[in-house]
């Protein structure tokens, strides 16, 4: 049975940092490029950053490309979001997702796995 569990998540000001963490198992880790989408309110589900099966290659959306990194420890079935400098419009349920394959993946489609997510809240 496979399992992404996010943790990280929290009540934020403007301009700080939070370190989001989503544990995989029950999947051999190193198979999956993982991915993190966040959806706000009122707003459909959105691509946020990919990372490839070895780290190798990582994408992100426009809006939040320079101020988060995306990272994996394979040894630790782990994928990391580092977010800085957050802004009120990152406010949204994070989740991590899991496809199978080499690449990094923007489109949500290619994700079989999704954790329940994590809810971060950005105040101004």
């Amino acid at each position: 049975q496979v399992q992404l569990v996010e943790s990280g998540g929290g009540l934020v000001q403007a301009g700080d940092s939070l370190i989001l963490s989503c544990a995989a198992s029950g999947l051999t880790f190193g198979g999956y490029a993982m991915g993190w989408f966040r959806q706000a309110p009122g707003k459909e589900r959105e691509f946020v950053a990919t990372i490839s099966w070895n780290g190798g290659t990582t994408y992100y959306a426009d809006s939040v490309k320079g101020r988060f990194a995306i990272s994996r420890d394979n040894a630790k079935n782990t994928v990391y979001l580092q977010m800085s400098d957050l802004k009120p419009e990152d406010t949204a349920v994070y989740y991590c997702a899991a496809a199978y394959g080499n690449g990094g993946y923007r489109q949500s489609g290619m994700y079989i796995y999704w954790g329940q997510g994590t809810q971060v809240t950005v105040s101004s």
